[in-house]
């Protein structure tokens, strides 16, 4: 019977797409695996994994969209409770009106994990030049000074880095 139900939904026009929250997703089950094994209801349009920004690891959930929303409720209710590599899948037709404008922002870009060693590296360096360009400007104003006690006027500009 749902095949009946999907083989209809696909004849009917592509007007309207149904986007799909699918939540508790095993490891290992990415990208690649879920469209080629949600690809067999109908065309998937777009998909969506969360990722931790810092590890680059998936966070279990991802949003997907199909090209007809009669699919998209024909899979929620199919693979609601359903068993995947000893996971019990969420699935969930997210309305319309309830999708954030910038749900599908990036989806076509490669994930790259945020090189955390560098950005600290980066961080730390900045601090560290502003120590010695202020240790620097100090030690030029004592050395102004002395010599301003020895009556000499001598006038440099401010040396940095």
């Amino acid at each position: 019977t749902v095949q009946k139900r999907l083989e209809r939904a696909k004849k009917q026009l592509a007007v309207n797409w149904g986007v799909l929250y699918l939540g508790h997703l095993p490891h290992g089950f990415y990208k690649d695996q879920l469209k080629g094994y949600f690809s067999q209801f109908g065309n998937v349009t777009q998909l969506q994994i969360s990722r931790n920004k810092k590890t680059g690891r998936s966070k279990h959930y991802s949003f997907l969209e199909f090209d007809s929303f009669s699919v998209a409720e024909i899979v929620a209710e199919t693979m609601n409770n359903y068993l995947v590599m000893v996971h019990i899948l969420q699935c969930k037709v997210i309305p319309k009106d309830q999708i954030h404008p910038e749900l599908w922002v990036g989806v076509n870009r490669k994930w790259r994990v945020v090189p955390m060693q560098r950005v600290a590296r980066v961080k730390h360096n900045k601090i560290e030049q502003a120590k010695a360009t202020k240790r620097l400007l100090r030690r030029q104003n004592d050395k102004k000074s002395k010599l301003k006690k020895l009556g000499i006027s001598y006038n440099f500009d401010a040396v940095a880095y």
